[in-house]
């Protein structure tokens, strides 16, 4: 069984935005800050991550202050030098569906930050069945790919 991190946060007023709720970019740290804990469990103590791309966030349901929210976090893929981490907020009281989920890529990276291989083998937990959901949209996002060749060929870069 892979592992997967359990994470609590409560929603604070300076993490709100406007109207009482949950602001958007703590939302984004939640999920960055679960993912990573995810992603620095699996790879164990030998661990040098930088967050390479946001692949997907989704966000169900808007957070009230006060609210305690509970995030899980699962390396979905790996590969060499590279995981993508899935984190689900678990529904709230009264909901059937996660408020939050999101899929983040982590790169392995050594002291002068540029890619290296994983330290060891990452065990996925994408066929367990609270990731299925995510990585079936990691399959889907496959085709994707990120934009450096593209500042590359317009001459950044070199």
């Amino acid at each position: 069984m892979a592992q997967e991190t359990t994470t609590h946060r409560l929603v604070l007023p300076a993490d709100a935005n406007h109207h009482g709720t949950l602001y958007a970019g703590s939302l984004l740290r939640y999920a960055l800050e679960a993912a990573y804990a995810a992603a620095c469990l699996a790879t164990g103590p030998a661990a040098n991550l930088m967050l390479r791309r946001v692949l997907s966030i989704e966000c169900r349901r808007a957070v009230p202050v006060g609210t305690l929210v509970e995030l899980r976090g699962a390396v979905l893929e790996a590969r060499r030098g590279y995981l993508a981490v899935g984190v689900v907020g678990i529904p709230l009281a009264g909901d059937t569906l996660p408020w939050l989920d999101g899929i983040l890529g982590f790169v392995q990276v050594d002291g002068a930050c540029l890619p290296v291989d994983l330290p060891a083998p990452v065990s996925s937990a994408a066929d367990e069945p609270l990731w299925r959901p995510l990585a079936t949209r990691l399959e889907k996002l496959a085709g994707v790919r990120g934009a450096t060749a593209e500042w590359i060929a317009a001459g950044f870069g070199a």
